[in-house]
């Protein structure tokens, strides 16, 4: 157990979060951000897991809106979540942490296949592991992959990265008097359609009780203080 008191936590990250300051695919000086906050929670004894999504590359369920086939559509974006993955796996080891590539698809020449006992030994070894691919099937989004994979590793929180300091109940951008929740119930997040996490992770989540906490990325240094004990963003738990 880290100084932090979690033994095991799982950071959902979107493909959006590695934009920065760029306007299509990865900003260089997030990347190394974001790589060097993972690392700080690594150092406080905290075995870390990521997955994150391809937005910033590709989004499968616009182009099947357009027309294309869903089914072709997800596996495209499944791809992009790879290419982030890899781009992640690489900031971390150019900072000195280890990580490992676990990908839902079979591509063996840049990543490992995803095997839940391999996953938590490399956790255990204190390396980064990074799960791309979504969960390997059209129809499901990167959250619920990440509540997957946090329930299947045993997580103890489920982190999710966003734009805005939490849950609001409604958009803060649209509407500026929008309340900010500190702490939530899944079944509240359910029964008000908050958006959080697609109602397949939500439910995941509750099932399984793992804790969820939501907060704004682009706040430097409010992940590992969070992963810390202070009280950021919005907690969603399963009372």
């Amino acid at each position: 157990m880290g100084e932090s008191g979690y033994k095991r936590i799982l950071v959902k990250l979107s493909g959006e979060a590695l934009l920065g300051e760029a306007e299509y695919g990865i900003d260089p000086l997030m990347l190394k951000r974001v790589a060097t906050e993972l690392q700080e929670v690594c150092a406080m004894g905290v075995q870390v897991a990521v997955v994150i999504g391809g937005g910033n590359i590709f989004r499968g369920a616009g182009l099947a809106r357009a027309g294309m086939d869903r089914v072709t559509a997800d596996q495209m974006g499944m791809l992009a979540t790879v290419m982030n993955a890899l781009a992640m796996q690489d900031a971390l080891e150019s900072i000195g942490t280890h990580a490992r590539v676990m990908s839902a698809i079979r591509i063996n020449e840049v990543a490992e296949d995803f095997i839940r006992r391999r996953a938590v030994r490399h956790l255990e070894k204190g390396r980064v592991v990074i799960f791309a691919a979504g969960t390997g099937n059209p129809f499901f989004t990167t959250d619920t992959a990440a509540s997957l994979r946090a329930i299947e590793i045993g997580a103890e929180l489920l982190i999710k990265a966003t734009k805005v300091n939490g849950v609001y109940s409604d958009d803060p951008v649209r509407n500026p008097s929008a309340t900010r929740y500190e702490r939530l119930s899944f079944d509240r997040v359910l029964d008000d359609r908050l958006s959080v996490m697609d109602a397949t992770a939500i439910v995941m989540c509750r099932d399984n009780r793992l804790p969820l906490r939501v907060f704004n990325l682009g706040n430097t240094g409010d992940l590992p203080r969070m992963v810390r004990g202070e009280d950021i963003g919005t907690l969603v738990t399963f009372d």
